[in-house]
């Protein structure tokens, strides 16, 4: 049997045990073992890319075994083009994270370890296809980003860690039951057999009266997650807080484990709940996209900005996915496929261009001795012109210039929400305004200006730092005039759901 997904999984799991093995290794050997380890999540990716088949839109690399045989669990984890785009994601960001955090921390050994285990864990998420494994990936999550925050993070760190925790168990003790309930009336927990039955409407009848309530138990565990609006209160602390390689994978990856179990829970399970819901959640994803960009506007600390446009940002996803379930989809064509394929890039494009804001933040508070407010700085382009032209790639990437990657799934996801709901798509081109006024001024009043007492010695990126941001902002680029390298991997996937029955 293929155990290529589990080495995407355990590899780093295993990286982190070593780690703590080695009691006595340097700062120097932790760090490099540990980036070795979390560097293994894109080679891998890279070799399932190799094997995968982009024309087929079901599971492939499967690997499906007993595991609680009494309980019908199984040790099944499969990849299909939604589960490849992000376990790509979490290669990329991954490494880039952990290589900008790492490097002025106290207790290398255990940042490093905590961080592994956090890349496995989340990579766990976006392979398991059985709910008893994913719901232990889904939570086992969580402590790693719990003392990353806590031991790690800013001033009001412990609050803000307690807070996302306390959020996210909150909303998964709500799945948790709903599942229950599924496996009590169906008995299985298997994601593929509960997607056959939830497309035949076999699932919601087997319910019966308690369909609706076991859909609300499950959207809130994910809603939780994403952030969806008005569920998002915990997410600027925690990312304003956490530091600069947790804040980046939090909002390069995690954020993306929301929006990914809507995409394969909720949504296969429940369709009929969900369109009939999909009416009132397409407003809560609008206030996501409008409200998120005009909070966003209003911040004076650098790093709540880009936690509030991360809101603003992922509730674009939703916004199309609610969109697609509030109509009949054949007859949102070519509508729907629109929608659809630009919420996967956009979940993609996020993770890289939001990393990238997030490492551009933690420089200019490293660089300062912890100074990240708006009018803390001024004239940085002329201290630091690499990193002022890097800096405003990913600005404009995540403003959506044409020619980067944020432009394509935002245009998709536009041309979308236009074809299906045009009121609402009118709306939401208000986020986009608001995001253009806020990341413009971002930029003015931080590198552009006279050149200021602290700034006048701002010295430019290192190799170092250059390494962990280049990356990213090529593949902005690349992704930008390219984009079909990423769609072909999901079209057939996009094509089958919008032609399900």
């Amino acid at each position: 049997m293929n155990l290529l997904l589990s080495a995407i999984i355990f590899v780093p799991w295993a990286g982190a045990l070593l780690l703590l093995l080695l009691k006595n290794a340097g700062a120097r050997t932790t760090r490099g073992l540990a980036l070795l380890f979390s560097l293994s999540t894109l080679v891998l990716g890279l070799l399932s890319l190799g094997s995968f088949e982009p024309a087929r839109a079901g599971l492939q690399l499967v690997e499906n075994r007993d595991w609680i045989s009494s309980l019908h669990v199984h040790y099944h984890l499969g990849l299909d083009g939604l589960s490849l785009l992000l376990v790509l994601l979490t290669g990329i960001v991954g490494p880039a994270a952990l290589a900008a955090g790492s490097g002025n921390v106290r207790d290398h050994r255990l940042y490093a370890a905590l961080f592994l285990l956090l890349q496995g864990a989340a990579l766990g998420v976006f392979l398991a296809q059985d709910f008893f494994l994913w719901f232990v990936f889904w939570e086992l999550s969580l402590v790693p980003a719990y003392f990353l925050i806590r031991l790690w993070g800013g001033p009001d760190a412990t609050r803000a860690a307690y807070q996302f925790v306390i959020y996210t168990i909150g909303g998964s003790a709500f799945m948790l039951l709903g599942f229950a309930a599924i496996y009590a009336a169906v008995g299985t927990l298997d994601f593929v057999e509960l997607a056959q039955l939830g497309a035949a409407g076999t699932l919601a009848k087997a319910l019966g009266g308690l369909a609706t309530f076991v859909f609300v138990g499950v959207f809130l565990g994910l809603a939780v997650k994403v952030p969806l609006f008005p569920f998002h209160t915990w997410l600027p602390a925690a990312y304003a807080e956490a530091p600069t390689g947790a804040s980046m994978f939090l909002t390069g990856v995690m954020s993306k484990m929301g929006v990914y179990g809507f995409l394969r829970i909720l949504w296969p399970l429940f369709p009929a709940q969900l369109h009939a819901a999909a009416p009132c959640l397409i407003w809560l994803a609008l206030a996501g996209v409008v409200f998120g960009a005009f909070a966003a506007m209003k911040q004076t600390d650098l790093k709540r900005m880009v936690a509030y446009s991360s809101v603003n940002h992922v509730s674009y996803c939703l916004l199309a996915l609610f969109a697609v379930s509030a109509s009949a989809l054949g007859a949102g064509a070519p509508a729907s496929p629109s929608a659809l394929s630009g919420a996967l890039l956009q979940m993609f494009n996020h993770g890289l261009s939001a990393a990238a804001l997030f490492f551009c933040v933690g420089i200019l508070e490293t660089r300062s001795g912890g100074q990240r407010g708006l009018n803390d700085f001024g004239g940085v382009r002329t201290a630091a012109p690499v990193f002022a032209g890097l800096c405003g790639i990913a600005l404009f990437s995540s403003l959506g210039l044409p020619g980067l990657n944020g432009f394509v799934g935002e245009f998709l996801i536009f041309r979308g929400v236009f074809g299906l709901a045009p009121a609402v798509g009118a709306l939401a081109t208000l986020g986009l305004l608001a995001t253009a006024i806020f990341l413009l001024t971002f930029y003015q009043r931080v590198f552009h200006g006279p050149t200021t007492a602290r700034t006048a010695g701002f010295r430019d990126l290192t190799a170092g730092e250059l390494a962990s941001l280049a990356p990213l902002i090529g593949l902005m680029f690349l992704f930008g005039v390219l984009p079909q390298i990423l769609a072909g991997l999901f079209n057939p996937l996009v094509t089958a759901w919008t032609t399900l029955p």
